[in-house]
């Protein structure tokens, strides 16, 4: 044990965190044990790496930018019904899985426990985790086959999650057999300093990687392992807070069949040239999403011969990936963005700081830096109204909102 503490004491010297090794004196045996594990399993250089890029200028951006091809799923016609029974035939044939991305807690709507575990209004007053789960049941019995759900959480909200999965009898689901809980990977806060900070549980204060983290926690968490067992060959990945999501989709599943391509996405196109969403594009001539503070206003603008925009096409966090893209894109982790946010933490005098103002980097990597890893991939637009209700902000900010999502998801549904 003393070689092991002699090793991280020169490791925490050698990345200046003296600092954790001066707090791990002052605790009791039992978070000291969880602090180590803690400390040994975090990546020193990375950390380090990041910090110095969060002082580095940000470079003049020389990437080649050009619009994507995209299909529109009512515009298909003939080949609608061609690609449906494509798809309908490897669903049936239990080649598809789901994946709920569900780390985030309900914070900005003012709920206290997982986002997932929120109740948008509806008068059945059920969860959107509910609402997500009578989706899958509806399509499984259509298709008459069994559809993994895959529920990916955060350490912040995994216990709370699962404890509320069992209260409610899984929702019909069979844990360990159709329904699946993983965890997403966490990276340690620091300050403007590069230094590590300490949580108010007296261990490192940890922050979800973002939605990017997603294939390196299913391949790490051992879940494509399962998923290939099971006969698994599509994954679709969506988030928990869209309440009309539609991961059972036979027309996506066959145009990416049909046209060999390993990822397929969909797409609502933009309200206006100027909404702040992130949209597909092909960067150097790669497939990619381009975030709206990188375009300009001339792009945005940009129209075909059509009158379509040539960047309009928002990103909706809705895509299916081959569970061997999924298994490549998860072999090594993507770049990371970074985030100035506030973090409360205990400073060196072992007292609560809650900041006013950001004061703590986080790090995140988002999940469209993969397409990178692919040539071509496949995008199809397809309603706004049907597909995407997110909920995101309270109903005060007007939008994607429990009221705007509650709307649609009754009219989608016929409630009224």
């Amino acid at each position: 044990m003393d070689n092991k503490i002699d090793a991280i004491k020169n490791i925490l010297k050698k990345y200046g965190q003296e600092h954790l090794e001066e707090y791990y004196q002052k605790l009791d045996e039992e978070k000291r044990q969880l602090l180590l594990n803690q400390i040994e399993k975090i990546d020193f250089e990375l950390i380090n790496n990041l910090y110095n890029n969060t002082k580095k200028e940000t470079k003049q951006n020389q990437d080649e930018i050009t619009p994507i091809e995209y299909l529109d799923k009512y515009k298909l016609y003939d080949d609608y019904k061609y690609y449906e029974n494509i798809g309908e035939k490897a669903i049936r044939e239990g080649k598809l899985a789901v994946v709920t991305m569900a780390g985030g807690q309900g914070t900005r709507l003012g709920h206290n426990g997982p986002k997932g575990t929120y109740d948008i209004g509806l008068e059945s007053h059920k969860s959107l985790f509910e609402l997500l789960g009578d989706y899958i049941k509806e399509q499984e019995k259509k298709y008459n086959v069994t559809i993994p759900w895959f529920i990916m959480t955060s350490k912040e909200n995994d216990k709370q999650t699962q404890n509320f999965f069992e209260k409610n009898k899984y929702f019909g689901f069979q844990k360990g057999k159709n329904l699946f809980f993983f965890i997403q990977g966490e990276l340690p806060m620091i300050d403007t300093e590069g230094k590590i900070l300490i949580g108010e549980d007296g261990l490192i204060k940890e922050a979800a990687d973002g939605h990017g983290g997603i294939y390196e926690s299913l391949v790490k968490s051992g879940m494509t392992k399962k998923m290939q067992e099971m006969g698994i060959k599509w994954v679709f990945i969506g988030g928990v807070d869209n309440c009309l999501v539609k991961m059972v989709d036979p027309v996506l599943m066959g145009i990416a069949i049909d046209k060999g391509v390993t990822v397929a996405c969909k797409s609502v196109v933009k309200a206006n040239p100027h909404e702040k969403v992130g949209v597909f594009c092909k960067r150097n001539g790669k497939p990619n999403v381009i975030e709206y503070s990188e375009i300009t206003e001339e792009m945005a603008e940009a129209t075909d011969s059509d009158g379509e925009l040539l960047y309009g096409e928002s990103h909706i966090l809705c895509n299916l990936f081959s569970i061997d893209a999924i298994e490549r894109m998860g072999a090594n982790p993507l770049p990371y963005h970074v985030a100035y946010k506030k973090a409360k933490y205990i400073d060196k005098n072992g007292k609560l700081v809650e900041p006013d103002s950001p004061n703590a980097y986080k790090f995140e990597a988002f999940l469209f830096d993969a397409f990178g890893e692919v040539d071509e991939m496949a995008v199809l637009r397809v309603k706004r109204e049907e597909e995407f209700a997110p909920v995101k902000n309270a109903d005060s900010a007007g939008v994607d909102c429990p009221k705007t999502a509650r709307e649609l998801y009754k009219k989608f549904y016929k409630l009224d």
